[in-house]
């Protein structure tokens, strides 16, 4: 196979693009540097860059490079690095056509994507190139025709195989908001979004002076004529630019928020999710998209109509109508302010109602089975006609408020400005020019006024979804223990978990459920914790495992406490099988759901392993009914699966992180006792550190 060294040097034998394993770290710590994304103190040299990249407080997100796609991957994986046999490389910037790769020396060295996707396929290609060779050579093509043929054939072999692996280098998404959307550049688009909104509109304002002062003298020549065409002309490519920048920002913005709202949802506070339930859940969600489209085409459509209201009233006020018209233009605007309001509030009572309808239908369709079997039919449906009718009632009044926004304040603003300036049109005493400013400032802030009040009727559509939204947001701030790469392998003692004086509470409840609780486990034994139903065995899992953290006390894994480890770190050595009702069979193959806590995709030995643990559990005759074997689709809307199978499966789980300590939750209590047997000899034969926790 070619080594990255062979490949990533200029033809001349010069500068060599190609960072060797043992400073895989310096790579990653100058790569940061230089795309200036801030980083925590400097952490100690490790061999595996992703892992030095967490330790420095930055993700690394893995991509897997495949022949056909590594082009596409190359013009946005900047700043990141791509493994190759014997090192890396690392991309600094990239375009569509380019990138720059960081050089060992620290100088930046352009390459085509072409190329360099060329040569990140080589070291795959080689293997090929005998087999390749062979059949062209079979077939009779030589010359200048036969490479060709070569690299097409390898080319079309290669483009759904693996070639490489990348990992692209970010900020977690619960840094700050704002450096994050500075750090995309958003800024700067918003300031050209602004600029040529603002050049546009000066542009539109010049045209019609133009050709309205000419029509006012009396004197439409050609010269005007042509500079308003001109002018008009010119607002094209400024619109076009308007357009798509907003576009971009809007794109770019709401990726950000999107992937902060996902990583806010996967760090909740498991209490606070058990209260709300999946239908409240669902409706913050729902919230998240709402608060994307309108918060940004809300905000950017305010902004710009704070500025046509500043003209607009400038235009009343320096004319000749000021007196008539600028004092109802003020109050006009106010009367806007109040109905902008009431929307409001009508929009927060229709919003609240939606999503308690949200909650309920969730709710009712989790629990279908069980309404079916114990509720008297008489009730299903109880209280929903009450809902849907306030509903109906409240989505009325909410139309009614939308229609008295956006038709009222700006034709209302038209009759009232008639109004103002009747004295002047039936004077005789008023010039046409006097005329013609006081219907220009008239139809400026009738744009502005209905633009403005669209703006704030989604500003307060958003404003209600943050919410909803806003404890996902702050959510992600709570980002997991990271650790130090250093201890990633470290294990020291004979002890695989140890606990001191351990204190938890629940929030909101006075006394501990957990006290002053100590254990110790030497590596390699297996103990089974037994007790009545509140005890606290399920909550001292949870601690053990690393879900709940404890108010006081010392929790150590090896001889290393979780914040030394870290949350990944912690997670590998101790694996846990929460209870039936608290653990999930995702809508996935069964595979997935079985190497969750690997990586994905498998490899042939993940699941070769995961096979051979769900045959020792008695899960083989499973596998034999199913169609798709360990790719058959599971879950809520796949295959069907027994209790009993569904907690052999979380076993299964739970064996295959190859954890040290593995911990069981009444994992055996829905087993009869032939497959419980079957499941123990499994744990007890693959697990090197057991805990059971069982009813007595």
């Amino acid at each position: 196979m070619a080594t990255g060294t062979a490949l990533f040097r200029r033809r001349d034998g010069g500068t060599l693009m190609f960072w060797p394993e043992a400073q895989a770290s310096e790579m990653v710590s100058h790569l940061a540097e230089l795309v200036k994304i801030p980083t925590e103190p400097a952490a100690p040299h490790a061999s595996d860059p992703p892992a030095y990249a967490q330790a420095l407080g930055l993700e690394a997100e893995p991509i897997r490079l495949m022949g056909g796609q590594i082009e596409t991957a190359l013009r946005t994986l900047a700043p990141g690095f791509i493994r190759l046999p014997g090192g890396y490389i690392a991309v600094a910037q990239s375009t569509r056509s380019s990138i720059k790769l960081l050089t060992p020396e620290l100088r930046l060295e352009s390459l085509s994507v072409t190329e360099t996707a060329r040569l990140v396929r080589a070291s795959a290609a080689i293997n090929q190139q005998k087999q390749v060779g062979e059949l062209v050579d079979r077939c009779g093509i030589t010359g200048a025709k036969r490479q060709r043929a070569i690299d097409s054939l390898i080319d079309e072999r290669l483009h759904s195989t693996l070639v490489g692996q990348a990992w692209q280098l970010r900020q977690p998404p619960g840094t700050n908001f704002v450096h994050q959307l500075r750090d995309a550049g958003l800024f700067r688009r918003a300031l050209v979004f602004v600029t040529a909104h603002l050049l546009e509109y000066s542009v539109l304002l010049a045209a019609w002076a133009a050709i309205g002062q000419g029509a006012l003298s009396g004197r439409v020549d050609f010269g005007r004529l042509a500079a308003w065409v001109c002018l008009l002309a010119t607002m094209i490519p400024l619109r076009a630019l308007t357009t798509w920048s907003q576009g971009m920002l809007a794109i770019g913005a709401g990726g950000l928020l999107k992937q902060r709202l996902l990583a806010g949802a996967l760090t909740l506070d498991p209490d606070v999710m058990r209260k709300e339930g999946a239908g409240e859940l669902l409706g913050r969600v729902n919230e998240g998209e709402q608060l994307e489209s309108l918060a940004l085409s809300g905000g950017l459509t305010s902004l710009l109509a704070v500025f046509e209201l500043g003209v607009a009233a400038l235009v009343m006020a320096t004319g000749p109508t000021a007196f008539p018209q600028f004092p109802a233009f003020l109050l006009w605007i106010a009367v806007c302010t109040t109905l902008a309001i009431r929307y409001i509030a009508r929009r927060r009572d229709w919003a609240r109602q939606r999503l308690t309808m949200t909650h309920h239908l969730v709710e009712n369709m989790t629990g279908h089975r069980t309404r079916l079997a114990q509720q008297p039919v008489a009730t299903w449906h109880s209280g929903e006609d009450e809902e849907l009718s306030h509903y109906l009632r409240l989505s009325e009044q909410l139309d009614r408020a939308g229609a008295r926004l956006t038709a009222l304040a700006s034709r209302g603003w038209m009759i009232l400005s008639i109004i103002a300036l009747a004295p002047e049109f039936l004077s005789s005493r008023s010039s046409t020019t006097t005329l013609a400013l006081g219907i220009g400032g008239m139809i400026l802030g009738q744009q502005a006024l209905r633009r403005t009040m669209t703006g704030l009727g989604q500003l307060g559509g958003a404003w209600i979804a943050w919410g909803q939204v806003k404890p996902m947001f702050e959510a992600a701030e709570r980002q997991p223990a990271r650790g130090s790469a250093m201890f990633d392998s470290a294990a020291t003692g004979t002890n695989a978990l140890e606990a001191y004086q351990l204190t938890y509470r629940y929030p909101g409840h006075a006394e501990p459920v957990l006290k002053q609780c100590s254990l110790v486990i030497k590596k390699g034994d297996s103990l089974l914790l037994e007790g009545g139903s509140g005890g606290g065995k399920s909550t001292l899992a949870a601690v053990l495992a690393g879900l709940r953290k404890p108010q006081s006390g010392l929790l150590l894994a090896s001889g290393l406490d979780p914040q030394t480890l870290g949350d990944a770190q912690w997670r590998k050595r101790i694996a846990a099988a929460p209870q039936y009702h608290e653990n999930h069979i995702l809508a996935a193959p069964l595979a997935f759901n079985l190497l969750m806590g690997r990586q994905w995709p498998p490899t042939e030995e993940d699941i070769r392993e995961a096979a051979e643990i769900c045959i020792e559990l008695g899960l083989g005759p499973l596998l034999e009914r199913m169609p798709g074997g360990m790719q058959q689709m599971v879950g809520e809307t796949g295959w069907q699966l027994s209790q009993g199978e569904r907690s052999r499966i979380y076993i299964a789980r739970a064996l295959l992180q190859r954890a040290s300590v593995v911990l069981l939750d009444e994992s055996f209590a829905a087993l009869d006792p032939e497959n419980l047997h079957r499941c123990l000899e499994c744990v007890l034969k693959r697990a090197e550190t057991l805990i059971v926790i069982a009813h007595p």
